[in-house]
């Protein structure tokens, strides 16, 4: 399967149809945060605070994650406001034009991630297996779009990127 998902051409075009999909999701979201002009995720981190994921004996199931709620993304939510809406902008374009189209995947794969500890399920679950299957996939991934260009000129310019063929 992944040989499949890194070398065939028809996994390439299915892949292009997974990113492009995805990344109109990520952008549609990112931009309706940036146009409001008045994002603030304190909300949301109070609202995982005041009702955690909690287990089925009722203890909290991630209490180091809102622990970091409380002690860094809580002082610093207009920053991470910004992050959040500018990330999912930027989440979605990388996706759409298939530009860095695995660490789009990555990024994005980190924010649902977030969002499930938070306990937001939604389409998390989702984008998270569609962006894993973008990820296993890797270049193939964004070859129908600017990766086709872009990742042959990154490895010829930057050293640790380059192949080593074995």
């Amino acid at each position: 399967m992944i040989k499949f998902l890194r070398t065939n051409r028809v996994a390439s075009g299915i892949l292009a149809v997974l990113r492009i999909y995805l990344g109109v999701m990520w952008t549609m979201s990112g931009y309706s945060k940036i146009a409001s002009g008045n994002f603030n995720p304190k909300g949301m981190f109070m609202g995982t605070l005041s009702h955690p994921v909690v287990g089925p004996t009722g203890d909290t199931v991630y209490p180091w994650f809102n622990d970091m709620i409380k002690n860094f993304f809580m002082p610093h939510a207009n920053a991470m406001g910004f992050m959040v809406s500018w990330g999912e902008l930027l989440v979605g374009l990388g996706l759409i034009f298939g530009c860095l189209t695995t660490a789009a995947a990555f990024f994005g794969m980190l924010m649902n991630f977030t969002y499930l500890l938070s306990g937001s399920v939604s389409v998390n679950p989702t984008f998270i297996l569609i962006e894993f299957i973008i990820l296993a996939a890797g270049f193939n991934a964004g070859k129908i779009g600017l990766d086709r260009w872009i990742i042959p000129y990154l490895r010829e310019k930057i050293p640790f990127l380059k192949h080593s063929v074995q």
